[in-house]
């Protein structure tokens, strides 16, 4: 009886202690994905680059979902962040009213979002085929050097204010949208360029992906966690704990890279991000030849 005792209690000090370094390591991934979500320097990017680093003792099947599950933390920032100007009803005088502005703006947030459900069947063929570093580092690169050509373009925005979006604009920036399908674009990143080229103002820009990212990234964790229940997998004590660490941990990351991008952008232009996508590129790119050799 004394035996057995002990030898649960070993199993028990175990588990507990592996569990605690899975914990951790899902507060740096929640970390990482709270400031890289909302900054246009790739989310997916730097999640791909950090896994290369530290490993979950996970099935690939969660890791598939957690990746993209984890955004539900950033999303409900961008809900707490802007509700007033998200939320199409309202009260005046004691009743409820609906508010034409809002609708305008949530019509055209599904108008931008179309295009990426044209393209979502292609996720998984992406994932298997250019989910690695190298083509991390050459996107990180290629839009480094775009932030760079848009920003010395220096024309007198046009577009200032959600409202005198279009639903022409709002269907362009969707396009662009969709090339974030590529890992180490950056889906803020490929939007804020395209709105940029439209003539948008940069904090115009930057808050309409802000707005992009609900319905889309809502859908690809939502389609993720069916695609995870119908393959039969269930996830174990530890997994549960890992992504409720990681969506708490991105929520409240978020809240702060959130309102630094947007007091950002009124006194910058997107040139330090473009520089930083360049660097980290080439670092990449360095070490992946290092490795390659020895």
């Amino acid at each position: 009886m004394v035996y057995w005792y002990k030898i649960s209690a070993v199993l028990w000090h175990k588990e507990g202690f592996l569990t605690f370094f899975e914990i951790i390591k899902a507060i740096l991934m929640g970390i990482v994905e709270g400031i890289t979500e909302w900054l246009p320097i790739s989310s997916t990017g730097h999640m791909i680059l950090l896994e290369q680093v530290i490993k979950f003792n996970a099935s690939e099947e969660f890791m598939s979902m957690f990746r993209v599950v984890i955004q539900l933390g950033a999303i409900m920032a961008v809900v707490v962040l802007f509700w007033g100007k998200l939320w199409p009803f309202g009260m005046k005088r004691g009743r409820v009213i609906s508010k034409p502005s809002v609708w305008s703006l949530w019509f055209k947030v599904v108008a931008a979002t179309l295009p990426v459900l044209v393209i979502s069947p292609l996720d998984n063929w992406m994932e298997d085929h250019f989910y690695n570093y190298i083509t991390v580092a050459a996107m990180l690169i290629l839009y480094g050097i775009l932030f760079f050509v848009v920003e010395n373009r220096r024309i007198t925005p046009h577009v200032t204010k959600l409202e005198q979006i279009t639903y022409r604009d709002a269907l362009i920036i969707g396009l662009w949208q969709c090339l974030a399908i590529i890992p180490g674009t950056s889906r803020s990143g490929a939007t804020i360029v395209g709105g940029l080229l439209l003539g948008l103002s940069r904090a115009c820009v930057a808050e309409f992906t802000f707005y992009l990212a609900i319905p889309v990234m809502a859908g690809a964790s939502l389609l993720k966690v069916v695609k995870f229940a119908v393959s039969g997998s269930v996830m174990t004590g530890t997994e549960v704990a890992v992504l409720a660490v990681g969506c708490v941990v991105a929520f409240g990351v978020s809240l702060a890279a959130i309102r630094f991008l947007m007091d950002y952008v009124k006194r910058h232009d997107f040139k330090f991000f473009g520089v930083y996508r360049i660097v980290l590129g080439i670092i990449v790119l360095a070490v992946a030849a290092v490795t390659a050799i020895f």
